[in-house]
């Protein structure tokens, strides 16, 4: 591709985004602003809608979410368990290792409780204290999103935590949001002594950088998964347990 189509590319990237930002409802520019005024940025629009159409397109009837302060892609996913017409109700656990951020979530339910059959379960723990707590073989989708921390050991979790054919999300694979690039250049040398924050800051978006790159590699590389990298968001490794 030439640079020309990169550009074409990167241009209709921006209006997917905008578009799913505009079909969102009042009630979820409500809650990003609100989530955004407490600290905690919020996902792609366009990648949350992916997240719902998931668990339609599967039929998902029990979710796991890990995140720091994920509203909206929760509020996404209730939506969608919703929506699937079912005796049986489905179940969205959200776990997140900010106290404030399962309070901002568990208020945006109280506001549609009256309106879902879906029962939602908010935890405040690290997830790798909280996920080997849970039963195996019991759910259909776990999303992982937030914190570094959040994905490691994602894919032995997920493997034990899902039914065959159950699906692991892994979002910002190509470190976006950070200001960093998928393919992180060389470490620079630090230009000057008044500029030692900033330097640190760039390292830690290397360093995710880096890391999300070898993610992107043990995805490819795990037999128990079949795996994909998504264009949708700030990029998504979506792996479907064999």
């Amino acid at each position: 591709m030439s640079g020309r189509d990169y550009s074409k590319l990167a241009n209709g990237w921006e209006f997917i985004e905008d578009t799913a930002y505009d079909n969102e409802s009042d009630l979820l520019h409500e809650l990003r602003r609100q989530a955004l005024d407490a600290g905690f940025e919020q996902g792609s629009a366009a990648q949350a809608r992916f997240m719902a159409i998931q668990v339609r397109q599967i039929r998902a009837r029990s979710v796991i979410i890990l995140g720091t302060g994920a509203l909206v892609e929760t509020i996404h996913l209730i939506g969608a368990l919703n929506a699937l017409s079912t005796a049986t109700p489905g179940q969205l656990t959200a776990v997140d290792s900010s106290a404030q951020g399962t309070v901002l979530i568990r208020k945006a339910f109280n506001r549609m409780q009256d309106h879902t059959h879906v029962k939602l379960r908010v935890v405040n723990a690290k997830a790798d204290v909280f996920l080997p707590r849970l039963n195996p073989g019991d759910y259909d989708m776990v999303i992982v999103t937030g914190d570094e921390q959040n994905y490691s050991g994602a894919f032995d979790h997920a493997y034990r935590l899902l039914r065959r054919d159950g699906v692991l999300m892994l979002c910002d694979a190509l470190a976006l949001h950070n200001g960093a690039s998928a393919n992180p250049s060389p470490r620079s040398q630090t230009e000057a002594s008044g500029q030692e924050h900033g330097g640190q800051r760039q390292n830690s978006q290397r360093d995710r950088a880096l890391h999300m790159c070898q993610l992107i590699d043990d995805a490819f590389d795990d037999e128990r998964f079949d795996s994909a990298l998504i264009p949708v968001g700030t990029g998504m490794i979506l792996s479907v347990k064999r």
